[in-house]
């Protein structure tokens, strides 16, 4: 089994109002399949890649919204809750068994971001990711750096190096304890993302090109909120699939010749 370093992403899964409509958007954008969601469990539907776990879709209970759902790996998670209530966040569910998978934890940031934890039973988490079609990369979109930051850093043991700072561009990395590579990043949202869109995680996918892949959601119904552009980790874009439900692609950066 897979395992997972403590405060690392191990899961996303997507609530969504149309259980089908989503399993038809994804299958054809990043040609997932998908396993049949278990009644006992909601109808929590796996989905695979290459015949390997990379994410779940859930159909929506009692009017949650259509996102993108963010896990870090925890060897502890009784324990996690009393941080985040300690930290100043809120426990909104859990921690409660699935069966003999893990433990899960969801909760939401001083900003409101809402996030999950996971302390793995029989399964840790994904069996792939950082390839086209699978989970690449997470950040924490919030207007309440000064309460969200310190929250994270206390709750997993975060260490934080600022990338830039001021109105255009406020961007942190996090690294989780002993960790070279950066496990996750936090944007102060500004001026440039309209008012009503609220707190979140943000979700990265890894794709094969960015423009082919933007292109491909436009066709299937989806919309795009910031075009492909480069950055020195790649080409990304930010995009909404056709229930509304918020994301991001990563792909190679485009060759300029």
């Amino acid at each position: 089994m897979t395992s997972f370093d403590a405060g690392t992403p191990c899961w996303v899964d997507l609530t969504v109002a149309d259980l089908e409509a989503g399993k038809r958007f994804y299958g054809e954008l990043f040609g997932w399949t998908f396993e049949a969601g278990a009644e006992a469990f909601g109808h929590y539907t796996p989905a695979l890649k290459d015949g390997k776990n990379v994410a779940a879709l859930a159909p929506a209970q009692g009017g949650a919204p259509t996102a993108w759902n963010l896990y870090f790996s925890t060897p502890d998670v009784a324990g996690l809750a009393r941080r985040v209530a300690e930290a100043g966040g809120k426990v909104t569910g859990g921690p409660f068994p699935i069966a003999d998978a893990g433990t899960v934890l969801q909760a939401v940031d001083p900003g409101g971001a809402a996030f999950g934890a996971w302390q793995p039973g029989t399964r840790a988490g994904f069996e792939l990711q950082g390839a086209p079609g699978s989970f690449f990369w997470p950040e924490i979109y919030t207007r309440a750096k000064a309460d969200v930051d310190p929250f994270y850093e206390t709750v997993f043991g975060f260490n934080g190096q600022q990338i830039s700072e001021g109105t255009e561009f406020d961007f942190k990395l996090w690294f989780a304890p002993g960790a070279q590579q950066p496990t996750a990043g936090r944007l102060q949202m500004g001026a440039f993302i309209p008012e009503e869109v609220p707190a979140h995680a943000l979700v990265y996918f890894s794709v094969e090109d960015t423009d082919a892949t933007v292109a491909k959601i436009r066709e299937l119904g989806g919309s795009v909120s910031r075009e492909p552009s480069d950055s020195p980790f790649g080409r990304s874009a930010l995009v909404s699939d056709d229930q509304g439900a918020r994301f991001a692609v990563m792909g190679p950066v485009k060759d300029a010749s």
